[in-house]
């Protein structure tokens, strides 16, 4: 079942129409928030996207942050020992290749000995091992970038398992994450041929490469659009308008804009 539903999705992501960085920064969202439940913290989509979005220069994120932070890093460059060092900083790159290179079999299969590989070693690393997990997956399925999809289909009791208790828990994972990845694969597909319609709307200078930054971000500061200030938000009105984007906090100040 974990195979076919991987199959499906690997179709998926072969379509043009899709919005691969934009999929794969919603998905690392889902991972975050996973891996801030695995961690006790309370904090959920709404709270890491502040955590992230609204930093000032200076600023920490703080942990909730740094998880959400490593996650989007993890997916931004094509897999590789110095673009997982980006997100993972706190390890050696010779140790992250080994890692990577711990399993063999099947894609799933190395996926789980993965991560039983980086668990034995650092107990307390789950974000970083669920991170690896993910990496070693897809580069067996051929997949150029990361596509976050464990951390969401696993629970703190399934991380302390091992041997084929784990990979099985790691196929029942990827079942419902797959399905869910493609469930969003296509909603965002919708909604990102419906930003590109309304795009020849929109007559203000940089409106282009601002509508671009829509179609690769989970969510977008209107000080991050690369127009004034004035100029920004009255964009993302506009946007919000046409249906092409929400706001995503509810708020009055301090919003933040997502296809």
């Amino acid at each position: 079942l974990s195979g076919a539903a991987l199959n499906h999705l690997h179709l998926v992501l072969g379509r043009e129409e899709v919005p691969q960085a934009l999929l794969r920064d919603r998905l690392a969202l889902r991972a975050a928030e996973a891996c801030a439940a695995f961690s006790g913290r309370p904090e959920r989509a709404g709270e890491l996207r502040d955590a992230v979005h609204l930093l000032r220069p200076g600023d920490l994120p703080g942990p909730a942050g740094e998880t959400c932070l490593a996650w989007r890093r993890a997916v931004e460059r094509p897999v590789s020992v110095k673009a997982l060092g980006r997100a993972l900083p706190t390890f050696e790159p010779g140790q992250i290749a080994a890692w990577l290179d711990a399993g063999k079999g099947a894609p799933v299969t190395r996926a789980a000995m993965a991560l039983e590989a980086v668990l034995s070693e650092a107990p307390r690393a789950d974000e970083a091992a669920l991170i690896l997990a993910d990496a070693t997956l897809s580069q067996a399925l051929g997949w150029d970038h990361l596509v976050p999809l464990l951390a969401p289909g696993l629970n703190r009791a399934a991380l302390r398992k091992q041997g084929d208790d784990l990979r099985l828990a790691c196929h029942r994972a990827l079942i419902s994450s797959a399905v869910e990845a493609v469930r969003l694969a296509s909603d965002l597909a919708h909604r990102a041929v419906h930003l590109k319609a309304v795009t020849p709307k929109l007559r203000a200078r940089g409106a282009a490469d601002a509508v671009e930054m829509f179609l690769t971000r989970d969510a977008v500061a209107a000080s991050a659009l690369p127009l004034p200030d004035r100029a920004a938000r009255r964009l993302c009105d506009r946007l919000v308008d046409l249906g092409a984007v929400r706001e995503l906090t509810g708020r009055d100040t301090f919003r933040l804009y997502g296809v």
